[in-house]
């Protein structure tokens, strides 16, 4: 998940599963396989993400941050906060929420592009990634009870976040392309 967090930085999501697969098939599939790799190894196997050199050097010292302060991987995602993620070189806060959500399991909702046509198709204008990561928080918190409803079960925050940011991107993949979206048609699918 920390791979794919930074590897999908300005690409699309099947070039990051293109270059998790290189990734894997050289054994680079760990925290300390890929911070004791060569940034020029990692690059030649990223190629798909786009900005391979960058990304790859970006890669390396991250994971060699995270050894080196966390030891191991269930250990970062115990303690590691997002002001650590921050603060790392190539790390801003769509990244950060999306480690902490899907590879941490921590409650923190990701917004991205997707997130941000949705609200733009539906009339929305929020500004900021805080402001509409506010809205979107304070909105569902606000509402728990009518989504354990819909769900039929109360499910963790953070499975929840995963959930509707997940059904975002799939909606506006395949529904939004710089035009309005049918409210009746954006509520059957983000049930």
């Amino acid at each position: 998940m920390i791979v794919g967090a930074l590897l999908t930085q300005q690409t699309k999501w099947e070039n990051v599963e293109s270059s998790l697969e290189n990734l894997h098939r050289a054994g680079l599939n760990e925290l300390e396989a890929i911070a004791r790799a060569e940034s020029e190894s990692i690059a030649s196997l990223i190629k798909p993400s786009g900005f391979y050199n960058i990304k790859a050097e970006r890669l390396r010292i991250l994971c060699g941050n995270i050894v080196d302060e966390f030891g191991t991987f269930e250990n970062f995602q115990e303690k590691v906060h997002r002001e650590w993620l921050l603060g790392q070189k190539g790390i801003g806060m769509e990244s950060a929420d999306s480690i902490l959500c899907y590879g941490c399991k921590r409650d923190a909702f990701v917004v991205d592009n997707y997130t941000g046509r949705l609200l733009d198709a539906l009339g929305y204008r929020l500004g900021s990634y805080e402001a509409i990561q506010e809205w979107f928080v304070t909105g569902l918190q606000e509402n728990l009870e009518k989504i354990y409803l819909l769900y039929e079960e109360e499910i963790p925050l953070n499975r929840l976040y995963a959930r509707l940011h997940g059904k975002i991107v799939e909606y506006a993949k395949d529904h939004i392309r710089g035009k309005r979206v049918e409210t009746a048609l954006l509520h059957k699918n983000l049930k």
